[in-house]
């Protein structure tokens, strides 16, 4: 348990994993990020969804979240990835969220730090995620803790159509 201090009073930060009575949570956050990011429009996860995949017979992937004096304020979607080139698993963080009233408190980098430390405890060689190049904010909170960014790198993706089509090739 973390205490934060504001210019109100100490605040109890905790970090917990969420359990499938948190669907409605998760979808709200996910909601809540695709807003900021500009792409509420790409939005189509719904609780159905997201019950079978966070919480059915082939888990997908994990969600933590932060909470602040019992509010939850920050969420974390992340799997497991593999490097080749380690040969070892790594955790790849699909998304982070911080509310912003909750901004500024280090409650990105406690989210950050759990995930690091849940690497390490699970033998991952990485902790790695993406971030829009215009989130400025963003990145240069990245390169503070550390990160570095992979840019000889480029990111391709398949969705929808284009997907089906390479399926059939």
């Amino acid at each position: 348990m973390l205490r934060l201090s504001g210019a109100k009073m100490t605040q109890k930060f905790e970090i917990k994993p969420a359990t499938i009575s948190d669907v409605p949570l998760i979808l709200s956050f996910i909601k809540d990020l695709a807003e900021y990011e500009k792409l509420a429009h790409e939005v189509v996860a719904t609780e159905a969804i997201l019950k079978k995949t966070l919480f059915g017979d082939n888990i997908h992937a994990e969600v933590i979240f932060g909470y602040l004096d019992d509010n939850p304020v920050a969420f974390a979607l992340y799997f497991h990835n593999f490097s080749t080139f380690l040969g070892r698993p790594g955790i790849y963080l699909e998304d982070l969220f911080v509310k912003p009233e909750a901004r500024g408190n280090g409650i990105g980098k406690k989210m950050l730090a759990y995930l690091a430390n849940l690497a390490i405890s699970r033998n991952c060689g990485r902790l790695e995620w993406w971030v829009l190049d215009w989130n400025e904010t963003a990145i240069n909170f990245y390169k503070r803790i550390g990160a570095k960014p992979m840019d000889e790198w480029t990111v391709f993706r398949v969705t929808d159509r284009e997907l089906e089509v390479l399926a059939k090739s």
